[in-house]
């Protein structure tokens, strides 16, 4: 049976190692006839979460900031799995990626005692070093507090410069992973 996936890239260059790490789980997953939609979200105008408690009177638009999150909450309804896509800046996700998903909460806000939409997920994750304990150790808690279920990581380090991921073990790592998928 095919999955609905949403990838949320935080990566601001979208032809960057980030993006060749999701190109490659995307071949996978499509080749095993799943849904992919992989959303850039540096390309779009999403405001920071205000804290108001104020959303979820509508799950169509459950937020009352009317950005570009209109657009993503509707895919991130009907997914099956969200793979969360970044480079490591200072030692955590992108701000792009930390922007749209705090902005999620408005789905949680749908739904009596804010309860998350259960949900299977994946991290991506690209940096120059090959330190990501810090960003594992956020993705975990996370996963763990929405009661979702993790279904794999790729970490790679040593790549900086657009191109630096060419050859990489971890390229084959995430198109199997995506094959995987079914």
């Amino acid at each position: 049976m095919s999955k609905n996936i949403l990838i949320l890239n935080g990566s601001p260059r979208k032809h960057g190692n980030t993006s060749a790490l999701t190109a490659e789980f995307i071949k996978g997953a499509k080749e095993s006839g799943n849904n992919v939609v992989e959303i850039f979200l540096d390309d779009m105008n999403i405001n920071g979460c205000k804290g108001c408690f104020c959303g979820g009177k509508d799950t169509n638009s459950p937020c009352v900031q009317k950005d570009d999150m209109l657009k993503i909450y509707p895919t991130y309804q009907n997914a099956d799995i969200v793979v969360l896509a970044s480079p490591m800046y200072y030692w955590n996700i992108s701000g792009q990626l930390k922007t749209a998903f705090d902005r999620l909460f408005a789905i949680a806000e749908c739904y009596e005692n804010y309860e998350n939409p259960k949900k299977e997920s994946m991290f991506i994750m690209t940096a120059e070093g090959d330190d990501f304990k810090a960003c594992e150790y956020w993705y975990d808690c996370m996963v763990k507090y929405l009661d979702w279920t993790d279904i794999g990581k790729i970490f790679c380090g040593g790549v900086m410069a657009i191109g630096d991921i060419k050859d990489k073990k971890e390229l084959k790592l995430a198109y199997e992973k995506g094959k995987s998928i079914n």
